[in-house]
């Protein structure tokens, strides 16, 4: 079964664009829970701009799901805040502090050293870890080699071409899976994934483990409310 998580990120943004506790972050999250998701996903940044440290922490208080923190690990609060709060999974994005999103993958290669080491940090602690990666098989192969239990592959380019061509958009996602099941490295994957292309992706992507969304299922949920709109995307990840 492929797990949903959905990331929560937009939710903590409508609330800081106001100010004060509405909408109500810890309540969403115990909600879809309730609605069905298998995981709740958060990004601190530094600057707090949407997910607040104090949510992450409020937030492993109340979580019977899997929760997964995303972030780039070279920012030493994110490690401090990972370790503290010990949470089912740590994700590792390559971003900077500046980026509105995140935007591509790690080069394991370039990084080995680093991600060798900050890894084996997470794994001691008990915390799966996850790197984001692009479909590129050498980078996976480095994925590999630095000791993750799973990748997580960066989909925004599949979601910008599938209704171009979605044979052509999957094609190195496929090729993808393949080098890391080959490798027996867990497979995530998130950006940009939405109901009209997350059953195709699904379909096509051997041992797909979960999914991250955000966005999307956010917005879906101004139109379709937030239960129904969970249900919709469960519905996408069944055969």
């Amino acid at each position: 079964m492929t797990a949903l998580s959905i990331n929560i990120n937009k939710i903590a943004t409508l609330r800081n664009a106001r100010g004060g506790n509405i909408p109500n972050l810890i309540q969403h999250a115990i909600d879809l829970e309730k609605f069905g998701a298998q995981g709740i996903t958060v990004h601190p940044r530094p600057d707090e701009r949407h997910i607040r440290y104090d949510d992450v922490r409020a937030l492993k208080e109340v979580l019977s799901v899997e929760f997964n923190i995303e972030g780039n690990p070279k920012e030493n609060s994110f490690v401090e805040l990972v370790l503290k709060t010990n949470p089912e999974q740590v994700t590792l994005v390559p971003d900077s502090s500046t980026q509105l999103t995140s935007d591509h993958g790690w080069d394991t290669i370039k990084e080995f050293d680093y991600l060798k080491d900050i890894i084996a940090l997470f794994k001691s602690k008990n915390i799966r870890t996850s790197i984001f990666v692009d479909p590129v098989e050498k980078m996976i192969e480095g994925a590999a080699r630095v000791g993750t239990d799973r990748i997580e592959l960066y989909t925004e380019f599949y979601a910008a071409n599938y209704e171009s061509n979605k044979e052509e958009a999957i094609k190195d996602y496929v090729n993808a899976a393949k080098v890391a099941n080959n490798l027996n490295i867990g497979i995530n994957a998130g950006h940009d994934l939405n109901l009209i292309n997350l059953q195709y992706f699904y379909s096509k992507i051997e041992n797909l483990k979960e999914v991250s969304i955000g966005h999307a299922l956010i917005a879906d949920a101004l139109y379709y409310g937030m239960e129904n709109t969970v249900g919709m995307y469960l519905k996408c990840l069944k055969p």
